[in-house]
C-alpha cells in the first residue's frame, strides 16, 4: 500500500513563483508526494473538492494546461482556462483588477506569462495563492516534472552531475535555483554572451550550490547522468530577424545521439518540449534509449498535481 503523505501546513496559501520559495524539507515534501500519487497513491480521494483554480494564458500551452486542468480534476476540484484574447492582462484590464477579481471566485491562480513581473504584480494584490506557470525569468513547476523524473533513475540527486547545453534562459535559471535544493553538481554551458541571470546564479552560489558555467558543451556533456537542452528560440521570438543569428551562434550546441554516446551509460536526456528538431535537438535524440522525455513529460501532471496537494489542502 502506498503512504499517503499529509499536506504540510507550512505551504498552504502560499505563493509559488520559484523554485526556492519551497525549503529544502517543502521540496523533498512535494516530490515525494509526486512519486506517491504516481505509484497510484491518494486514487479516489479528493482533497481539493469544490476548489477552484484559475488558469491564465498568455502564451499559448499542451502540457502546462493540460496537466494543471487533469490535476484539478483528479483532486476533485475544477480549473478554468483564461486566455490573453479574453482577459487582456494589462491592457483589457489593470493586472492588479484582475487579481483582485479573481481571488472573489478561485482558490488558486495559475499564470504562463510573458513577463515575470506580471507574475509578482498577480501575487502582491492577490490574497490567494499565485503559481508561476512559466514566466521570462523562471519556470519552476517544470522544474519539479524535471527532478521527479531524475528521481526515478537517480533516487538520491546528491552528486550527480547534471549537465545543461543551450541557452541560458528561464529554464537554465530555474535549473540554478533546484541545485540548490537537490544537492547536484550542475554545468552549464552556454554559447558567449547567452549566460543565465547573473542576480539567481550569484544567490545560488551564496547558497552553497556547486554550479560551473563553461561554453563547451562537448565538456560538459562528458560523464554526466543526466543531459538538458531547451529551445534556442523561446515562443515570441520566432519572428525576429536576429533569431537566425542566434541559431548561428548555437552551432555545435545541438544534442544528438553522438552527444548522448558522451554522458554515462546509464544516464538520462531530458527536455522540456516543444522540441525544434533540427535547432536544438534532432529527432533522434528524444526517441533514443536514453531519453526519459516523454516520462518528463507525464510527470508535470504528477508533480504540479503534488504542488496544488500542498498549496490548497
Amino acid at each position: 500500500m502506498v503512504e499517503v503523505i499529509k499536506p504540510l501546513a507550512s505551504l498552504k496559501g502560499r505563493d509559488f513563483l520559484s523554485n526556492l520559495d519551497l525549503s529544502p524539507a517543502e521540496y523533498r515534501a512535494v516530490l515525494d508526494t509526486a512519486h506517491a500519487m504516481k505509484r497510484g497513491a491518494y486514487k479516489g480521494l479528493r482533497p481539493l473538492e469544490g476548489q477552484t483554480l484559475a488558469m491564465i494564458f498568455e502564451k499559448p500551452s499542451l502540457r502546462t494546461r493540460t496537466t494543471f486542468e487533469v490535476a484539478m480534476n483528479q483532486l476533485g476540484g475544477h480549473a478554468v482556462n483564461l486566455t490573453n484574447a479574453e482577459i487582456g492582462l494589462g491592457t483589457r484590464e489593470p493586472v492588479r483588477d484582475i487579481a483582485l477579481n479573481l481571488e472573489r471566485w478561485v482558490e488558486a491562480i495559475m499564470a504562463r506569462v510573458y513577463l515575470h513581473s506580471t507574475l509578482e504584480e498577480l501575487a502582491r494584490y492577490s490574497s490567494k495563492p499565485v503559481i508561476n506557470g512559466l514566466s521570462d525569468l523562471l519556470h519552476p513547476v517544470q522544474l519539479l516534472a524535471d527532478y521527479q523524473t531524475i528521481e526515478e533513475t537517480f533516487p538520491d540527486t546528491r552528486g550527480i552531475k547534471v549537465a545543461y547545453i543551450g541557452d541560458g534562459n528561464n529554464m537554465a535559471n530555474a535549473h540554478i535555483q533546484c541545485a540548490v535544493l537537490s544537492g547536484v553538481k550542475l554545468t552549464i554551458a552556454t554559447p558567449r554572451g547567452y549566460e543565465p541571470n547573473a542576480i539567481i546564479y550569484m544567490e545560488a552560489l551564496k547558497l552553497g550550490a556547486d554550479i560551473t558555467l563553461t561554453h563547451d558543451p562537448l565538456e560538459a556533456a562528458k560523464g554526466a547522468q543526466v543531459l538538458y537542452t531547451d529551445v534556442w528560440v523561446s515562443m515570441g521570438q520566432e519572428a525576429e530577424a536576429s533569431q537566425r543569428r542566434k541559431i548561428k551562434d548555437f552551432a555545435g550546441f545541438q544534442v544528438t545521439p553522438a552527444m548522448l554516446d558522451l554522458i554515462d551509460p546509464d544516464g538520462i536526456f531530458l527536455h522540456c518540449l516543444p522540441a525544434h528538431y533540427g535547432e536544438e535537438v534532432v529527432e533522434e535524440a528524444t526517441l533514443h534509449k536514453k531519453s526519459r522525455v516523454f516520462d518528463q513529460a507525464e510527470n508535470r501532471l504528477h508533480a504540479q498535481k503534488a504542488l496544488l496537494y500542498h498549496l490548497l489542502s
